[in-house]
C-alpha cells in the first residue's frame, strides 16, 4: 500500500470541536441515555412544504440536469427582488451567484480576492471556517479579539489598527456566529469607509438575516457600500440545511471571475435545490418562516435569563440568529478547568449537550460556551433545570 500523503494545507484545517461533543451525544444515546441537544446550529423545523414540494415537482418533471454555473435565471432574478422588498435596495440578477451553500460562496469570494499570503481580518470569536477557508486558499486569516465592548464585532478602529500592507479583505458577520450580535448601519458604514481608505474589500456574512429580533434595524451592507461582498444562505431563515444552497452578492466586474470559477469548482449549486427555492419567496412560505422566527424570539427569550440565572454571564445579549454566549467562568474548577470540559461535564452528567468556546477562536476561549436554541422551549428550559441539579 502506498504511504499516506497528506498535504500541509490539509493538515492545518481544524476540525470542527463541537463534532467531538456531537458525536459523544449520540454514541450516550444510542446508550439509551436522553439528551438535549443545544450545540448544533441547525434550526429544528423541517424545510417548509411549499419548498418541499416545488423540490419534488421539479424531480418528477425530469428538472435534474445542469443549470448556468451562477445560477437559474428566474432564481435570480427572485432573490434580487428580495433585496427590493425586504431592503429597498435594487440590486441586478446579473449580480447574483447562486452557490452550493454559504460554503460554496465562501470558497469563491476567498478565492477570488485572496493570493498567497495575503491576510484577512477575522474577529474572535468568530465562525470558525472563515479561518479554514482562508488557509485553503494558501492565504493567512488574522483573529482580532472583539469583547461585549465592540458587540463582539469588528469595528472601524480595528481595520485601522490592524491593517497592514499584506492585509486585503475584511469579513464580518451580522447577525454573528456564535454570538448573534448585529452590525448598525452606522457601523457598517464606518467599516465600509475604513476598508475603502485601506484600498481593500468587505465581505459580509448575512446568512442570519431574517432571523432577528426585538424589531432591530439589520440593514444589508448592499444598502450602505454597493462594493461590498454580500454573502446570503437558504440554510436558516428559510430552513434548507440539506439542501445546500446559498448566494453571493458581488460588484458587476467580478461576474465573469465568479462564473468562471464556479464552473472550475463545482461547476453549478444543485438543480433540484435550486427549482426548490424558488418557492421559497411566496408569501405562503414567508408566513410559515415568519411564524417560526417568532418561536426562536420567544426561545430566546426564555433561554436567556434561564441561563442567566444559573450564573452564566452573557455580556452581549443576541439579537439575531438562534444562539447565545455566555462566560461560564462561575463554573469553572480542578475538575472541569475550561469550557470544553464542562461541556464534557454536563453532556455526562446531564444529557445537555452545549459548544465549548474553542470553536470559535481563541480569545477567552476557554471561559466560554454557546447554547443553541434549535429545540422547543420546553426541552431548553429542562436542559437549564438539569445543569442546575449536578
Amino acid at each position: 500500500m502506498a504511504k499516506c500523503t497528506i498535504s500541509q494545507r490539509a493538515r492545518d484545517i481544524s476540525p470542527f470541536h463541537v463534532m467531538d461533543i456531537l458525536g459523544q451525544a449520540k454514541r450516550l444515546e444510542a446508550q439509551g441515555k436522553d439528551i438535549i441537544h443545544m450545540e448544533v446550529g441547525e434550526p429544528d423545523f423541517d424545510t417548509p412544504q411549499p419548498i418541499t414540494d416545488a423540490g419534488i415537482k421539479a424531480l418528477k418533471e425530469g428538472k435534474t440536469h445542469y443549470t448556468p454555473a451562477l445560477g437559474l435565471p428566474e432564481l435570480r432574478e427572485l432573490i434580487a427582488n428580495w433585496y427590493h422588498t425586504q431592503y429597498q435596495v435594487d440590486i441586478s440578477p446579473n449580480r447574483i451567484v447562486v452557490t452550493p451553500g454559504a460554503s460554496g460562496a465562501l470558497l469563491l469570494v476567498m478565492g477570488a480576492l485572496l493570493e498567497r499570503d495575503k491576510k484577512v481580518l477575522l474577529a474572535d470569536p468568530g465562525y470558525p471556517c472563515n479561518r479554514n477557508f482562508a488557509r485553503f486558499v494558501e492565504a493567512k486569516a488574522e483573529s482580532i479579539a472583539v469583547d461585549s465592548t465592540s458587540n463582539f464585532q469588528l469595528t472601524a478602529q480595528h481595520i485601522n489598527d490592524h491593517w497592514d500592507d499584506d492585509t486585503a479583505v475584511a469579513l464580518v458577520a451580522s447577525p454573528s456566529n456564535p454570538t448573534g450580535t448585529i452590525l448598525s448601519r452606522q457601523e457598517l458604514t464606518d467599516l465600509s469607509i475604513a476598508v475603502k481608505a485601506k484600498k481593500g474589500h468587505l465581505i459580509v456574512d448575512e446568512i442570519y438575516h431574517g432571523l432577528t429580533y426585538d424589531d432591530i434595524d439589520t440593514p444589508t451592507a448592499l444598502s450602505i457600500d454597493q462594493d461590498s461582498f454580500v454573502i446570503n444562505s437558504f440554510s436558516k431563515f428559510f430552513g434548507m440545511t440539506g439542501w445546500r444552497l446559498g448566494w453571493l452578492v458581488v460588484p458587476e466586474e467580478y461576474v465573469p471571475v465568479m462564473d468562471r470559477l464556479a464552473q472550475n469548482l463545482f461547476l453549478a449549486a444543485p438543480t433540484m435545490s435550486q427549482y426548490a427555492a424558488l418557492a421559497a419567496f411566496k408569501t405562503q412560505t414567508l408566513d410559515i418562516l415568519e411564524q417560526r422566527r417568532k418561536i426562536f424570539e420567544q426561545r430566546r427569550n426564555s433561554l436567556l435569563p434561564a441561563l442567566q440565572s444559573l450564573g452564566l454571564n452573557v455580556t452581549a445579549p443576541p439579537q439575531g440568529a438562534f444562539y447565545i454566549y455566555t462566560d461560564c467562568s462561575h463554573f469553572l474548577n480542578k475538575k472541569q478547568p475550561d469550557s470544553m470540559a464542562l461541556s464534557k461535564h454536563w453532556l455526562q452528567q446531564a444529557g445537555v449537550a452545549v459548544t465549548p468556546g474553542n470553536d470559535f477562536g481563541s480569545h477567552l476561549a476557554e471561559q466560554t460556551l454557546r447554547f443553541a436554541y434549535t429545540t422547543n422551549e420546553q426541552r431548553l428550559i429542562e436542559a437549564v433545570e438539569r445543569i442546575k441539579q449536578i
